[in-house]
């Protein structure tokens, strides 16, 4: 049977604090636009739609209302396929999860183990850290975006360590002036000078994260009225206003030190996308995105957040590589395996789970055609009207359905406008 290829999805929502409010929020929109028993209440956040198989927030096959992991399981080998299987090893998961995220206060600056630490906090300490896998994720802009991702460049560091006297006290002169007379900014990537602006990196985000908190609320009050009064003393124009909105957020938290000052401030159009490997310091800010992980949920967490920080863990396991926002951008591919009106573009990133194709309709309605891709795949459509087809079944598809398709399963994307976007998150065997 045709149809049992290619189906809808229903999927669940998260509602963090972080979230933005009501129908405000991108996750609600397509949360009660797919479902319409969904009824937006308008004083609560909406923060996540996790699309996949993830026991946390499983999906749903929109008609059967039987779950994906019990589809899947039903028929694994049609359903993931056989190469899929033979390496993740499971015959009810799939290895990714796709999610819309829509971000309206900052999320915990955090990072996420590889796969060897991950099997130690987990062993360890299985209530902070549920699964035993890593995390690298990839977030594509749906609208504006803010994050922080991945530490700046040392000489900005060093800059503002002579600039920001907030930033020198926690991090105190001895460490500070070590950094600054230290570091070789042209140090060739894993070279010996690599590695010790690495060690260097690591002693500055030590001192920060182990600053008392009397210590870091005294030098926040003070940061904050620098930037305020004397917003001229930061080396970006940018800083001052990002670290007041931040403050007013969190007040007095270790974040404006190891976020707004350590990290790259990055901003990115709808389209754009960046990569955030295992170990990699990262939060997000304000927007709505795509995201796609490898399926765990393990975060260890550093600052802008109530939740369990784990400063021991955090301080030992970042890579600290460092480099400017432009080198933390994907770049999209070309996708040669549809052929048809409008474009695909794929991010792919350096890890075997997934990769997201983009495809948009700018020039006008028509039909996109695919190939079988030989794995599974779940497509999201963000904007306009159109359909997906497979032989003589044609599902409908608007802003939030949901669809997934088994491995190789050749459909045709229609558009019945312009507006037409999907995201299609898959994976395929090596």
């Amino acid at each position: 049977m045709s149809g049992s290829k290619l189906f809808r999805l229903d999927a669940g929502f998260q509602q963090y604090d972080w979230g933005k409010i009501g129908s405000s929020s991108a996750v609600a929109q397509f949360a009660a636009h797919s479902d319409p028993s969904v009824k937006i209440e308008e004083d609560k956040p909406y923060a996540e739609l996790w699309m996949g198989t993830h026991h946390k927030v499983p999906s749903y096959n929109h008609e059967t209302k039987e779950s994906l992991r019990d589809i899947i399981e039903s028929n694994p080998v049609e359903m993931l396929g056989q190469g899929i299987i033979d390496r993740y090893g499971s015959k009810n998961e799939l290895p990714f999860l796709f999610k819309v995220l829509s971000i309206h206060k900052v999320l915990s600056i955090q990072a996420h183990p590889d796969k060897a630490l991950a099997k130690v906090l987990h062993f360890n300490d299985p209530a902070n850290y549920p699964d035993d896998n890593h995390k690298p994720e990839m977030a594509l802009a749906v609208t504006d975006f803010e994050g922080f991702c991945g530490f700046k460049p040392l000489e900005e560091i060093a800059d503002e360590l002579q600039r920001i006297p907030e930033l020198r006290n926690i991090v105190g002169d001895e460490v500070a002036e070590k950094f600054i007379k230290g570091i070789k900014p042209e140090a060739v990537k894993d070279s010996a000078d690599d590695e010790s602006n690495k060690k260097l990196l690591q002693e500055v985000f030590s001192k920060v994260m182990n600053a008392s908190n009397e210590t870091v609320v005294e030098n926040a009050r003070a940061l904050i009225k620098r930037a305020h009064e004397s917003p001229a003393d930061f080396n970006k124009p940018t800083l001052p206003k990002l670290l007041i909105d931040l403050n007013e957020q969190f007040p007095d938290d270790v974040g404006l030190f190891c976020g707004g000052l350590l990290l790259n401030h990055c901003t990115l159009k709808a389209g754009e996308a960046i990569f955030l490997r295992a170990k990699d310091p990262h939060a997000y800010i304000s927007g709505d995105i795509i995201e796609c992980m490898a399926a765990s949920d393990n975060v260890v967490r550093a600052g802008f957040t109530p939740k369990f920080k784990d400063v021991k863990n955090l301080v030992e396991m970042l890579t600290y590589t460092y480099d400017s926002v432009e080198k933390q951008k994907m770049t999209p591919e070309v996708f040669d395996r549809s052929s048809g009106d409008g474009k695909s573009i794929l991010f792919n990133p350096p890890i075997d789970e997934f990769a997201v194709l983009y495809t948009t309709f700018e020039n006008g309605a028509g039909v996109r055609h695919f190939e079988g891709f030989h794995g599974p795949s779940i497509v999201i459509t963000t904007k306009g009207n159109g359909y997906i087809q497979l032989g003589d079944l044609k599902l409908k598809a608007e802003p939030g359905f949901i669809f997934f398709i088994a491995p190789e399963t050749s459909v045709d994307f229609i558009a019945e406008d312009p507006e037409f976007t999907t995201y299609r998150a898959f994976v395929e065997p090596n």
